[in-house]
Parts: structure tokens; sequence; C-alpha cells
């Protein structure tokens, strides 16, 4: 069974629980997605209230198109910024070194922010750069490093990388990406992916993490959740824990939006994470970068 090394002096039974990026920089273990929240008052309320409920870590980017929501509920939680982990990440419409440095700037703008804790790439072979999609690469990330430098960004990293995206960027960054954020759930769990990001220290982040809907009518986790006494949702996501991924659940419903984080009090059997492990390949699939229209 997978263990990430990020596992390593990580407590799972408690609730402010974080991982330490390659470069120190502690971040908490569960985040809040908001891909495919509205902007307005949905992203605004579905916010507020993750950070009423305890959540710490906030992820959001250029193209959900919701950043100023995400901000303004950030500013009017009350919860010091220094207390909240914010993500973003860089669209594909960004080829160049100024382009991805304007970007950046927008999203701070948007947000209402001095610096964000994490800044990606969102995806690395935009249709538009193929083939030259290393070249874009190479830019967009060097506006990164220099992000970090500045102190815009406190951690930069990579979001739907795949291994031979990975190899190639590597060669030469001058900072090494903190994070790989990519489609992780039981249906399908890019092994290939995920060994190479924990062989070069870089933490695995699960968008995602409940899958399609249909891992909810799936008897094996109905009879889990039973045992456990938590929902399937619950199981689930500490089955992500379990492996030292982080799991970034969305939701817009103020009650999901709190079970989503009650994962602290049980850990799930061996056998019972073997047993979801084996639900790779069943249904539904990462989104493949290479051939993605985006």
């Amino acid at each position: 069974m997978f263990k990430s090394k990020f596992l390593n002096d990580v407590n799972l039974q408690d609730k402010h629980a974080t991982y330490t990026l390659n470069n120190g920089v502690k971040i908490p273990v569960v985040g809040f997605g908001t891909w495919q929240v509205k902007d307005g008052e949905e992203a605004y309320n579905s916010v507020l209230e993750a950070l009423k409920v305890g959540y710490r870590h906030i992820d959001t980017a250029e193209v959900y198109r919701n950043e100023e929501s995400v901000g303004r509920a950030i500013k009017d939680s009350g919860i010091p910024r220094n207390e909240i982990f914010v993500t973003s990440k860089v669209w594909n419409n960004h080829s160049s070194y100024e382009s991805a440095k304007e970007a950046l700037e927008a999203s701070l703008n948007r947000l209402g922010l001095d610096y964000v804790d994490l800044y990606l790439i969102h995806w690395p072979n935009p249709a538009h750069t193929r083939p030259n999609n290393e070249q874009r690469n190479r830019d967009v990330y060097r506006a990164l490093e220099d992000a970090y430098k500045a102190g815009k960004v406190r951690a930069i990293g990579i979001s739907n990388f795949m291994v031979h995206h990975l190899e190639s960027l590597l060669k030469t960054v001058t900072i090494k990406p903190a994070v790989n954020q990519i489609y992780i759930n039981p249906t399908d769990q890019q092994e290939e992916v995920v060994l190479f990001n924990d062989k070069n220290d870089i933490l695995t982040e699960a968008y995602s993490p409940l899958g399609t809907g249909k891992i909810f009518n799936v008897p094996m986790l109905e009879e889990l959740a039973r045992k456990y006494n938590k929902s399937i949702g619950q199981v689930v996501l500490r089955w992500s824990l379990e492996h030292g991924y982080l799991p970034l659940p969305k939701s817009v419903t103020p009650s999901r939006i709190k079970e989503n984080l009650e994962l602290f009090d049980f850990k799930l059997d061996k056998e019972d994470i073997e047993k979801i492990d084996k639900l790779h390949g069943t249904f539904g699939s990462a989104p493949n970068p290479d051939t993605k229209d985006y």
C-alpha cells in the first residue's frame, strides 16, 4: 500500500494537521476546493462557511472566475491572513514570462491579497501552445520562481503534470515544484505520477477527490460507511489522507462542507484501504493534458 513520505511525523488524528512542503512551508492536509463554484454569493458564502467550520486552506484559480468572491470571504471571515493558506493558478492563455507575471498580479488584485501561499501552472500542454509546450512551461515557471523570490508567493508548483511533463520541467528549474495538483480518487489513482512526485519531494494534491458521483453507489463503500459510522464521502476522503494525498473537496452545501472536514476522529483499517484501492479503473479517469482541448 502506497504511503507518501509526506506523512512522516503527521498526526492524522489532529484536525490542524499540516504537511511540510519541500521548502519548509506548512500546508493544511485538507483544502476547500472552489472549482465550479459560481462567482458572487455562492462562492462568497461557501468559502465563508468553510472558514467558519475550520478549513484553513482555500483553493481557487484564475479560470474559476471566483477569485474576487473568495478574497472577499477571506477578508470578511476575520481570520488573520497568516492563518489561511490560499492557492491560485495561472491559466493556459498565459504562455510567456511577462504574461504569467501579469496573471499573478491580476489574481492578487482580484483576491485583495499581497501574496498567495501557493501558485501553480494549471495545465502543462495548452492546445494553442502545441508542440511548443515545453518552452511555454519553462517561461511561465520562471515567472513563478521570480514571484517566489520576490515574496509574492510562498510556494510554487504545477497541476495536471504527467511524468514526462515533469521530467522536462525539472531539467531547467532553479526552485523545485512543491506541489503537483492532479485528479486523484479511488477510480483513478495515477500511480506513476504519484510515485514520481513522491520520489522528487513533490506533494500530491487531489482534486475531485470524490471522483464522479458514481462512487456513492458502490456497495462496498456503503458497507464501509456503515462500519465506521461515517458517510461514503468521509470514508473516501480519509482514504486519500491515509495515502498521504491532500484532498480538495468542494461543496456549496453547509452540512456537506462541515462533514467533509470531519475526518480526524477515525482511521481506516489497512485491509479496507486496500479494498478501496481496488476500485482503480472501475469508472472515471483523469483528463489527459496532451489531448484535452484547453
